[in-house]
């Protein structure tokens, strides 16, 4: 797995040769589950099937005993996860944190959002 390195503000980093990728480590599979997160249902035009449905099924109304299976269902099928070891999820007003441990095919990582 290769993916593009993200620097802290979320943005790729271009122009430092291997530097700029995250190859086969848990990292890559880490930042892979964080972009997919991110990434709304219906936002990305060349496949509107994919993302997470935020405003559907896990913001808003009603969504309090359900929206941690949808996200952890969209963990759960991001290459390279092979399971989640520790999940944690905090919705405080209008905020939503989550932070999960994930076992993938290279080791363990953390995902925080």
């Amino acid at each position: 797995m290769r993916v593009r390195a993200m620097d802290a503000s979320g943005d790729m980093i271009f122009g430092t040769n291997a530097n700029a990728y995250l190859v086969n480590s848990p990292e890559a599979v880490g930042q892979l589950v964080g972009t997919r997160l991110r990434l709304w249902l219906s936002e990305w035009f060349a496949d509107t099937d994919d993302g997470t449905p935020w405003a559907t099924q896990v913001l808003g109304k009603g969504t309090t005993g359900t929206y941690d299976a949808v996200i952890r269902a969209r963990i759960l099928d991001t290459p390279g996860v092979q399971s989640i070891d520790a999940y944690i999820s905090n919705m405080t007003g209008r905020d939503l944190e989550i932070q999960a441990r994930v076992s993938t095919i290279y080791g363990s990582t953390t995902v925080s959002l």
